[in-house]
């Protein structure tokens, strides 16, 4: 018999299962386009995992998924507008100066 109780699978006693929770977690922090700082913090923050945890499982995934990774860290970067960003245009048009 085993004598933790957890509500969550625990590292120590269940490490496979306490994995795949954590990798059901990122994939969570994904949905939400979350990049991996960000979901190495709410992990910390929400479900009491350690970081240096949650990095080397993400860090499994980017391996696993090549491609997937790729393209979904160029969909959520920050990316500068096409010809310089919007330009706002005046209400009233050109202001005559009186010489």
């Amino acid at each position: 018999m085993n004598p933790h109780h957890h509500a969550s699978p625990c590292l120590h006693c269940h490490p496979h299962s306490y994995i795949r929770m954590v990798h059901s977690l990122i994939e969570r922090c994904l949905m939400l386009h979350m990049d991996r700082d960000q979901c190495i913090k709410a992990l910390a923050k929400h479900a009491r995992i350690q970081p240096q945890i949650t990095l080397t499982v993400w860090r499994e995934l980017m391996k696993e998924n090549k491609e997937f990774f790729r393209a979904y860290l160029y969909a959520i970067s920050p990316r500068p507008l096409i010809n310089g960003g919007v330009h706002k245009i005046p209400r009233f048009g050109r202001r005559k100066l009186w010489k």
